[in-house]
């Protein structure tokens, strides 16, 4: 996996909570750009997908994205703190990742159970 999993849960309620931290060797970052690492907008969508997916202990996939910003460029090795909280329709989630308590990315996101192939 190209990030590592510092901590991660939810809080009783409806938010999924968790640190992760970037791998420098990861090919994101090989191809995104090898002179001056960031990571691309895409792989931090994915990252929030599949960790609200693993603390729901659901296979779900990404439908569709709205209100996407990005901040702050994600380097190398940063450690960011991701909060989601599911909306009122199912599936339906706002999210947004920190570093060092700035804002990096926020959004929404609508999820789907990935079907059986």
């Amino acid at each position: 996996m190209w990030y590592s999993y510092i901590s991660i849960g939810h809080d009783g309620e409806n938010a999924v909570l968790a640190r992760v931290t970037t791998d420098a060797a990861s090919p994101w970052f090989a191809g995104h750009f090898p002179e001056d690492p960031i990571l691309p907008g895409i792989a931090q969508i994915n990252m929030v997908t599949e960790t609200i997916a693993r603390v729901l202990k659901k296979n779900l996939s990404l439908q569709s994205v709205a209100r996407i910003k990005f901040k702050k460029l994600v380097r190398p090795g940063d450690i960011l703190d991701i909060h989601a909280m599911a909306g009122k329709k199912e599936n339906h989630y706002s999210f947004s990742i920190t570093s060092m308590e700035e804002d990096v990315c926020s959004g929404r996101l609508v999820l789907a159970p990935k079907k059986e192939q």
